[in-house]
């Protein structure tokens, strides 16, 4: 699943759409550079935000 809609948006907003959309699925945002760990995980979602707090790469699970 993925929510493109929701590029360039607040991070935080983003959060809590994904995880309305789909509770069974955990978001963590991360600061755009910061590496997240390497394994998948079909519940979690990681919101990649700028130094502005806006989402600039899909969220996607995984």
């Amino acid at each position: 699943m993925r929510w493109p809609e929701l590029l360039g948006k607040n991070g935080a907003a983003a959060k809590a759409t994904i995880e309305k959309e789909n509770p069974e699925v955990t978001a963590e945002i991360l600061t755009s550079g910061r590496v997240g760990p390497p394994n998948f995980c079909c519940n979690r979602v990681f919101v990649i935000v700028d130094t502005h707090g806006n989402v600039t790469n899909i969220p996607t699970i995984g």
